[in-house]
């Protein structure tokens, strides 16, 4: 579930800190009532980021293969077979 705070929940940064490495989630912050900012740990901005970046690659992958633009498996290990001589 979602953490929503305050905005003078950030006077005290240790408290939320804390919050941010324990939920291991983004957490929202609200200023007069409305969505304001998000906070997050570096753990989680980090666990976030490199899952962005696998699902960008796999909608890239998934086009590619919808225009005809891959090669099969014999054909690819052929070609690293004759580029590394294994």
């Amino acid at each position: 579930m979602p953490q929503i705070r305050p905005i003078t929940d950030l006077r005290n940064t240790t408290e939320i800190s804390e919050l941010c490495r324990s939920v291991g989630e983004p957490i929202f912050i609200t200023k007069n009532g409305y969505g304001d900012m998000v906070i997050m740990s570096t753990e989680t901005y980090e666990r976030n980021f490199v899952m962005a970046e696998i699902c960008m690659k796999l909608m890239k992958s998934k086009k590619q293969i919808e225009n005809g633009q891959f090669v099969d498996f014999d054909e690819a290990f052929e070609r690293l077979r004759e580029k590394y001589g294994f």
